[in-house]
């Protein structure tokens, strides 16, 4: 039997945690961060669960783990952690890790200002801006984004027939804009809202091939943006965000507002550097914008996206795993219901 510790510094990203980690994870092999998730993955993952689920984490816990940087001009590494596995991406950790790794002096920026990440989705650049001894905003360059789909319909067991948009911003997001079968987010409850986005990724995925075209290995839907009416009159749009099995984002989401971003662009709604403030289930908002077109190896027209938020630091932690002690790489109730 073993036993293992693992320092992280806790805080959250308006609203989402975001859990890094800073001490104990294993080294990892490979010349791209995502070579070396798939190391993560296959050899590591219980590191994931024991720190994501309970009894350490709960169901709507996200992390990272902080790694030096791969590339010669980035500053650090970012390996992307949550109770639905480890993503290629994420934007809301992006934006609280680069906070809290400036923050404790655990990175030395090349360029005052500017942080780059080497994340498995890519390479991520960020500027931030401090206000004292905090980090007031970060605003990160996202991977290319695009909308790979348009105007899928789609049976769900709820709602019937849906029309729906597949985007990628990181992670590929179903679109649901408010249509007949659907009035918007703000008519349903959350905890309906995440069973029936169970449900729209099991349909996406039952009907279509979801392939990034660049990166075949990054497939598959594994979120649900649900859109609706905005809280506040300066905002733009409102999205509940469902990942996986059980987690509601607690923030606008950085990959998905990347989505949203390219979808809105490729459909004439957004314009190159025209701010779109995406407002989250619980209010808290990002700031996304259309920094440059580009393309895609296969021809695919896409956007280089920005979004801007704020993180705020709660505490630090160490947490330990011992083998001997029951459920020691952490569970789920979805585990143990049909």
């Amino acid at each position: 039997m073993s036993k293992h510790n693992f320092k992280s510094i806790e805080g959250h990203t308006e609203g989402m945690p975001v859990r890094m980690v800073i001490d104990g994870a294993p080294p990892l092999a490979g010349a791209t961060m995502e070579a070396r998730r798939k190391m993560f993955v296959e050899r590591h993952d219980w590191i994931r669960r024991a720190l994501m689920l309970e009894p350490r984490g709960h169901a709507h816990m996200s992390g990272t783990i902080l790694y030096p940087p791969i590339s010669a001009d980035a500053d650090m590494s970012l390996l992307f952690i949550e109770t639905s596995g480890c993503l290629p991406m994420c934007g809301h950790a992006s934006i609280g890790s680069i906070s809290f790794a400036v923050e404790a002096g655990l990175i030395r920026p090349k360029s005052p200002g500017t942080v780059v990440v080497d994340v498995p989705a890519g390479k991520l650049t960020a500027t931030y801006e401090m206000d004292g001894e905090r980090v007031s905003s970060v605003r990160f360059i996202n991977v290319p984004s695009f909308l790979l789909h348009r105007d899928v319909e789609i049976a769900h067991p709820h709602f019937g027939k849906l029309v729906i948009d597949i985007a990628y911003g990181g992670n590929f997001y179903p679109i649901v804009d408010v249509q007949a079968n659907f009035p918007g987010c703000e008519h349903f409850t959350p905890d309906e809202l995440l069973a029936w986005g169970r449900q729209m990724q099991a349909a996406v995925n039952a009907a279509i091939d979801v392939i990034h075209p660049d990166h075949p290995g990054i497939r598959g839907v594994h979120h649900t943006m649900w859109t609706g009416a905005p809280l506040s009159n300066d905002a733009d749009a409102r999205a509940v965000v469902i990942a996986g099995d059980s987690l509601i984002d607690r923030s606008p989401c950085g990959t998905g507002t990347s989505a949203r971003v390219a979808q809105r662009y490729t459909r004439g709604l957004l314009d190159i550097g025209q701010p779109f403030v995406h407002e989250s289930l619980i209010g808290s908002r990002f700031i996304g914008r259309v920094e440059a077109t580009t393309t895609l190896h296969n021809g695919l027209d896409a956007i280089l996206p920005s979004v801007e938020g704020r993180a705020f630091l709660t505490g630090r932690a160490q947490y330990h795993v011992d083998d001997s002690q029951p459920y020691a790489h952490g569970f789920s109730l979805q585990e143990y219901v049909k």
